[in-house]
């Protein structure tokens, strides 16, 4: 099963910036209509943080990152960021993107893990205050 891959990530103080990649892999660009980046706070659960229709333009964001975060992807939706800006202590957690064949989609179901069949491994971003 091809696995998407994040980069990216990295440490940074409360206030900044950064930006997370993920690359689809060549395999599932024919299958792959929906991308989501979900984070996973040490010791919590993993929550849903954004997700975007490749070729866009529906979009949406958990509430405690709107204003913040903003979703974006390449010309082709070969590859799909995650600009986050202010960040703070709170937002620290492994990041993780995730892709599904588009069905679940919308506002709320792309909230749920269980609907996404493609993963990636995971890039840290640690936020110090």
């Amino acid at each position: 099963q091809d696995h998407l891959m994040e980069s990216g990530g990295g440490s940074v103080q409360a206030g900044g910036s950064l930006r997370i990649s993920c690359a689809v892999p060549p395999g599932t660009h024919s299958t792959i209509a929906c991308l989501a980046w979900f984070r996973q706070p040490p010791g919590k659960e993993r929550e849903a943080v954004a997700a975007q229709w490749r070729g866009g333009p529906s979009t949406y964001y958990v509430e405690s990152v709107v204003g913040r975060f903003t979703v974006s992807q390449d010309n082709a939706g070969n590859t799909f960021y995650l600009e986050m800006n202010k960040l703070n202590p709170e937002d620290t957690a492994l990041y993780l993107c995730a892709a599904n064949a588009g069905a679940q989609c919308y506002d709320p179901a792309w909230r749920n893990s269980g609907s996404y069949n493609h993963w990636g491994q995971g890039t840290q971003v640690t936020v110090s205050s």
